[in-house]
């Protein structure tokens, strides 16, 4: 890193999209290192979203309108995906205008960051980031329907109070209903934020209350919602793409007279070459357009293509995870550092050490990425299941080399995200295909095989720890290396350490009470596609650090909730920047401190409720295990029965969680019982492999997914209590995702005297002999 790029490197907190489109300003060439983002040293650090590109608006104007019949619209900007955002962000509002929520209609936003502000649906941030904005919004509604109110009685305003979608004249008994007072209120001035009245807690009708249903629940269970498949024209092609099998290959030929003559084929096109200031390209490939999508994936099977593999024709993850193997063996760069742990070591009355492995696993969204696309006029007009409207906005203009002016793209609800659906590859794909017929519209599908072909995978990685300990079993030394891919490859293809972000996700920040540590990133390279997944690097560090403090426990002959709870040390809020973690997800690291209480308090929690340290059967289990992740504290305890055939059931699991004040506690109980699915799914079958650049798995019956049988039957969620609505609030959506792989390997150990350090389990589960 040269002088120039070392002082643009700050710990700001930019969004994703933000964080590239600067990088590749820079021209690709900065290794992001230190964070993930990019400022200028002089500037003032901006936190929380004043630190996100576009910021946030909170301008009733822009959110509510209020119908002479009395009916309140409250447009959501942030993409709707199952956590709840819809039905989250206009209760807020709706509570602080006093609006009845049985009068509220909800209606979502196109892509427009400069009138919404920043729409990026990701990082567990948008209830965090929004809360207060929306609350402006709503109180300044509330405000001027008053103001209105006064004006048309010729009374002072503070003789008047809205209540329940009225505003009422107390003295007299008048009253005055939304609808009426719609016209003469939006023509009022905006109170500013400073003259804003807002709710004390006690007042609120819905905030934190929960009974209020999802706002698309009957349309979804009605099959009325709009997911981005749904949408249709008379006149709409449909098509399929042959993409190449391996990043970064090429068409060198191809013969595609039999697919066009096949029955219902319009046409067969070779996708354009990247456009380089774009953010997520589609890849090489060639498309049949049809008359319906079952005609073009059956013409795509006619296509004849000559590739060229490129660079990363030779992968093979067997033979790459040796290569992670041996690298995690040997010293890496030193990410954190203090007291001296080879003293430590050689003092030590025992070292334990271990590795783990956790594979590249897919999204596998229950709605593969799709979209329909038409140009009319130069126009584009997009419908897609996009998490990131903006960025969606951008590249399909820059790929059709139109104005971001002249590109609208329409939000549909999203058939699960979990971050694949934050790069839109999927719909710059259907505005290139409707260039191609002339602005015809056309709907681009990808089946589950092309999904888990051409996936953004998470990341693959190999995590090795070493601990010296005293003759007690009390940890004196801790060495860890962190080796995998970066997904900051898929902008830089010469980056070759996890980025600050990365790092920050459980690695560089564990808060452990250890006088001597160094943590170490080797370098690794990437060669297939990586990207976001809910929680990200929690997933690889999770599961590492909490299955060796399981082993660490184990090896000390110590209760394994005591010794973590004695490892977490007492109570004590830690600065991120004094644990080298200089991102802190994008937070004031004074409002977001490390809390340890906090984390000790979800660990006390989990295991009072789940009876921890009842006796089991032999086959029969407890595991725990605890992280902090995007500015939560999850803990889970998993109970498994595990017959003689290693064949794992799971009666029970329990999670207790600290996120701080609760805007919607139905959603976050629904968030962490989804969490609870996915992560034990993830952690007994996920799993994607690579043969001569491949990926080798093409539908759930080679990548598996948890099936109802085999679903917990019970699982509890702990909602931790919150002081007041002053505290910070932290994320739900992914959270509770890091701390069930290790929980349920702990417990597969508990059950049978069998390490898991291989994810996923699959056949490991058999007793020891």
């Amino acid at each position: 890193m040269n002088a120039v790029t070392r002082e643009l490197v700050t710990a700001k907190a930019l969004s994703r999209r933000e964080f590239l489109r600067r990088l590749q300003a820079m021209g690709g060439l900065l290794l992001v290192a230190d964070g993930l983002s990019i400022a200028r040293a002089a500037d003032a650090p901006k936190y929380g979203a004043e630190g996100m590109e576009h910021g946030t608006i909170d301008n009733p104007l822009v959110f509510i309108a209020v119908g002479d019949d009395g009916w309140v619209t409250i447009v959501v900007h942030r993409s709707e995906m199952g956590q709840g955002v819809r039905t989250g962000m206009p209760l807020i509002v709706a509570d602080e205008m006093e609006a009845d929520w049985t009068k509220v209609r909800v209606q979502q936003a196109p892509a427009d960051e400069v009138k919404y502000g920043n729409q990026d649906t990701d990082g567990s941030r948008s209830t965090r980031h929004f809360i207060d904005p929306m609350r402006r919004c709503g109180a300044a509604a509330r405000m001027m329907l008053e103001q209105a109110a006064a004006l048309s009685w010729n009374v002072p305003v503070a003789d008047v109070r809205a209540a329940n979608h009225e505003v009422l004249h107390d003295k007299t008994g008048r009253r005055l209903s939304y609808g009426s007072l719609a016209k003469r209120a939006a023509k009022l001035p905006v109170p500013q934020a400073s003259a804003l009245r807002l709710k004390k807690a006690e007042e609120f009708r819905y905030v934190g209350k929960g009974g209020v249903p999802l706002v698309d629940g009957h349309d979804i269970v009605t099959g009325q919602a709009q997911y981005g498949i749904d949408p249709w024209f008379k006149d709409m092609s449909f098509a399929v793409i042959a993409r190449s099998p391996v990043l970064g290959g090429t068409v060198k030929q191809f013969d595609g007279k039999a697919a066009a003559a096949a029955p219902g084929v319009l046409k067969v096109v070779q996708m354009p070459a990247p456009v380089a200031k774009a953010t997520f390209h589609p890849l090489a490939g060639v498309a049949v357009i049809a008359n319906s999508t079952g005609a073009a994936i059956a013409a795509r099977k006619l296509l004849k293509i000559d590739w060229d593999d490129g660079a990363n024709g030779s992968y093979d993850s067997d033979a790459y995870r040796a290569s992670l193997q041996e690298s995690a063996h040997k010293p890496g760069q030193v990410v954190r550092e203090s007291g001296n742990l080879d003293t430590a070591l050689k003092a030590a009355a025992k070292t334990v050490e271990a590795e783990y492995y956790i594979p590249h696993i897919a999204h596998a969204t229950m709605e593969p990425p799709c979209a329909v696309a038409r140009i009319i006029a130069g126009r584009c007009e997009v419908w897609a299941p996009t998490q990131a409207p903006q960025a969606t906005r951008e590249d399909v203009a820059k790929h059709l080399g139109i104005s971001e002016d002249n590109v609208t793209v329409h939000v549909t609800l999203l058939g699960g995200g979990f971050g694949r659906k934050s790069k839109p590859d999927f719909a710059t794909e259907a505005a290139l295909l409707s260039q191609a017929l002339e602005g015809r519209p056309v709907k681009v599908t990808w089946t589950r095989e092309d999904d888990l072909h051409h996936d953004y995978l998470h990341t693959v990685s190999v995590e090795y720890l070493k601990a010296g300990v005293d003759v007690n079993g009390k940890v004196s030394g801790w060495l860890h290396r962190s080796v995998a891919p970066s997904l900051v490859t898929l902008f830089n293809p010469a980056a070759d350490h996890e980025s600050g972000g990365e790092l920050g996700m459980g690695f560089i920040n564990m808060p452990y009470d250890i006088p001597n540590l160094r943590l170490e990133n080797p370098a690794a390279s990437a060669h297939c596609r990586i990207g976001w997944f809910r929680s990200v690097s929690n997933i690889p560090h999770a599961f590492a650090v909490q299955s060796f403090v399981s082993e660490l426990a184990a090896s000390a002959g110590r209760d394994h909730r005591d010794y973590l709870l004695e490892l977490i040390g007492p109570a004590r809020k830690i600065d991120p920047s004094s644990l080298q973690d200089k991102w802190n997800h994008g937070e004031s690291p004074q409002r977001y401190p490390v809390d340890t209480g906090r984390l000790r308090g979800v660990v006390e929690t989990v295991t009072r409720e789940a009876g921890w340290g009842k006796k089991f059967a032999r086959g029969h289990g407890q595991g725990l295990a605890v992280h902090y992740s995007f500015l939560s504290y999850a803990a889970a305890v998993v109970e498994v029965d595990i017959d003689d055939l290693g064949q794992i059931s799971i009666p029970r699991v329990d999670v207790a969680f600290d996120c701080g004040p609760q805007v919607n506690p139905e959603r976050i109980r629904a968030q962490l019982e989804g969490a609870v699915i996915m992560g034990l799914s993830l952690a007994m079958f996920g799993e994607i492999t690579f043969k001569n650049g491949r990926a080798q798995q093409d539908n759930f019956h080679q990548y598996r997914v948890m099936r109802m049988s085999e679903a917990p039957s019970d699982i509890r969620v702990h909602l931790m209590p919150f002081a007041d609505w002053a505290m910070p609030l932290g994320g739900v959506g992914e959270p509770g995702i890091p701390p069930i792989a290790p929980a349920l390997c702990n417990a597969v150990f508990a059950a049978t005297g069998k390490r898991v350090r291989r994810l996923p389990i699959k056949d490991q589960a058999r007793r020891s002999t």
